[in-house]
């Protein structure tokens, strides 16, 4: 028998206590089934385009092609079942449970479904209240933020025969969402490390990873996304074009249009990013219209555009980002995911996307500003300038101090620009990050005036939060470091740096496993990250921690490879991992390659420990000075000096 395989929002429904309606009076309830069916049910099925799939006695299997239509065929059912069951017993009432599903099918030759698409929306409907609607979470992303239906969050669930949790929503039919704050909470973008005090101290991670960030001024409440354009086209302002479905398959617009949808709610959340509203630019689905056109239409100076591509076995989705004015491309990116996987993917697509438009429209901006300066700049447009020009120049440096004077002149302009005020900051942690700092305690006494005063402005401010994490594990206090970065991660759970200071964390306490899990999370949402030699040093660390010493010995080379002028740690990592691995030979020629490669760096065990003994304290955990142990056999194996 012949099979197909594909993705489908699947609603099964039920009617609650079926059989002691029928015992009761089984003439009655059949023919009040068979009235609901066609007055009610059929007509609701068919208005919202679903295709029934399997009837039973007192319910059935419905399949959509949009989860959308699933939603909305449910309440509709649902509320017309209030309407009927207004005035009658409660013992005689007909009520229904309804489960939703998106996922993915198997279609036989006769139409029936199977799969786990089918089985979870039957378990859904089956600890769904009676009355109600329950959503699995790949169902509910499709439609949050769509209807205006309070939502209750079931968390995970064990559902009889699925093997993995699922998490689950429960729509409340005829009850309204809560009504949204005047004043909008802090942003919500779905995704520097200070190394040293992570462990293995990776000098240059807290440079690497600053350089991803964009900064907001005292950040007003993001622009909503359904605000008139600016008569002139404001800084960061973009359109997310709708996703060409490149499928030939019509049914398959549901997916370029959710990823389109989550991908603008995303960059709405960017600070101060002016997005245009969905409705407005799905008006240009299926047109050809030059980009120019489209930035004068709606004013806005950068116009994002792509499109989702099923192939044998996976889709690829690609994206580029156009300067409205000159209609030049700036940036594009494709990758690919295992088509069954897509689901699951969705979150990570959208925050990868989300995490290259940060960094592309701060460099585009900046070099716009370049290109045609302003007369009389503002705060925000050389606080911008600051930001570039300092992670250009690896935030120490002539570049980076260039940058640093630009941000004095903003704050001269606005003492009260957040923006401005961390990237500051910077000036005074970095190089007591790479240990050229001649005043350490005064440089992060500094820093931390400086992110202090963001702080007293903006306490939601994600980035500050995140810069004070790194000041404080400067200064060694690794448990308020913490504390300041699950800040940052509540105030985004998706943001890449919080994920990865915490990695750094938890090294320095010698959670390594705990630590790979966080880098695992931020390296595939931002694979293209100026951080990324720092993760895979961290990584190295982490394994070799766990000693598992080949996979440290692939991390420290990813990490070399991606940024061959990494800092000295990272080449230390090679070696003494290698040395341990019984690869003496290739750990003496590395040792070699890391003196001739690598000046500045300390050249005996002696000099290591001294440099390492910050962050190697006696008060450190155990498992983590072990770690620290086996690191300096590692570099004594290969051929280093003592003295």
């Amino acid at each position: 028998m012949s099979e197909t395989r594909k993705i489908a929002a699947i609603l099964v429904a039920d009617v609650v206590g079926s059989s002691r309606l029928a015992g009761a009076d089984e003439d009655r309830t059949l023919s009040r089934l068979r009235g609901l069916r066609s007055d009610l049910i059929d007509p609701a099925i068919a208005a919202h385009h679903g295709c029934i799939v399997k009837r039973t006695g007192d319910g059935g299997i419905i399949e959509f092609r949009s989860v959308v239509d699933a939603v909305r065929c449910a309440i509709e059912v649902q509320n017309g079942m209030v309407e009927r069951n207004a005035g009658v017993p409660p013992e005689r009432r007909i009520e229904f449970r309804v489960g939703i599903h998106l996922g993915d099918v198997v279609e036989e030759s006769d139409g029936d479904l199977m799969g786990d698409g089918v089985n979870i929306a039957v378990r859904l409907e089956g600890i769904c209240e009676p009355g109600g609607i329950c959503l699995s979470e790949d169902a509910y992303r499709q439609v949050k933020g769509r209807l205006d239906l309070a939502v209750a969050d079931l968390g995970p669930n064990q559902l009889k025969n699925i093997a993995e949790p699922v998490r689950v929503y429960s729509m409340q039919v005829g009850v309204p969402a809560p009504a949204k704050p005047a004043e909008p909470g802090p942003p919500k973008r779905r995704s520097a490390l200070s190394l040293l005090a992570a462990g293995y101290a990776a000098l240059l991670i807290l440079v690497g990873a600053s350089a991803w960030y964009l900064f907001s001024a005292n950040r007003p409440a993001p622009v909503a996304l359904n605000a008139a354009a600016p008569a002139e086209a404001a800084r960061l302002s973009v359109v997310v074009l709708p996703l060409a479905n490149l499928s030939g398959d019509p049914a398959q617009d549901y997916l370029a249009e959710a990823l389109t949808d989550e991908l603008t709610t995303d960059l709405a959340g960017i600070p101060n990013t002016f997005v245009i509203a969905g409705i407005t630019a799905f008006t240009y689905k299926g047109k050809l219209v030059d980009a120019k056109a489209i930035g004068k239409d709606l004013g806005v100076r950068y116009v994002l555009e792509g499109s989702v591509q099923p192939t044998v076995g996976k889709v690829r989705i690609s994206a580029q980002l156009i300067d409205a004015e000159t209609g030049a491309h700036l940036w594009a990116d494709q990758f690919d995911t295992p088509r069954a996987d897509l689901l699951q993917m969705q979150d990570e697509i959208v925050t990868r996307l989300a995490r290259a438009m940060e960094i592309q429209l701060a460099e585009a901006e900046a070099t716009r500003l370049k290109r045609t300066p302003a007369a009389n700049p503002d705060a925000e447009d050389l606080a911008l300038q600051c930001f570039t020009a300092s992670r250009r120049g690896g935030f120490i440096g002539k570049e980076a101090e260039a940058g640093y004077r630009v941000c004095e002149q903003a704050l001269a302009i606005d003492p009260k620009n957040v923006s401005a005020l961390v990237a500051l900051a910077a000036k005074f942690w970095t190089p007591v990050a790479i240990g050229r700092s001649a005043d350490p305690m005064g440089d992060l006494k500094r820093g931390d005036d400086l992110v202090s005063r963001a702080l007293a402005l903006d306490p939601n401010s994600i980035r500050a939060h995140l810069t004070k994490a790194i000041l404080l594990q400067e200064e060694g206090r690794l448990d308020e470091a913490v504390v300041e970065n699950e800040r940052a991660l509540a105030l985004d759970p998706d943001n890449v740096d919080a994920h990865a200071n915490l990695g750094a964390n938890c090294l320095g306490f010698g959670q390594f496993e705990k630590s790979l899990e966080f880098f695992d999370k931020a390296i595939p949402l931002s694979p293209n990250d100026p951080a990324l030699a720092s993760w895979y040093h961290l990584k190295s660390a982490d394994h070799f921690g766990l000693k598992q010493y080949d996979q440290a010995i692939e991390s420290a080379r990813r990490s070399i490879a991606i940024n061959p002028d990494t800092d000295p740690w990272s080449h230390l990592n090679l070696i003494a991992a290698l040395a341990l691995a019984g690869h003496e030979a290739e750990a003496h020629e590395a040792l070699q390659r890391y003196l001739a490669s690598v000046p500045s760096g300390p050249k005996t065990i002696a000099a290591w420990k001294a440099a390492a003994a910050p962050f190697a304290r006696t008060d450190s955990p155990p498992r983590y000075l072990e770690a620290f142990d086996r690191y300096y056999d590692g570099l004594r194996k290969a051929g280093m000096p003592e003295e």
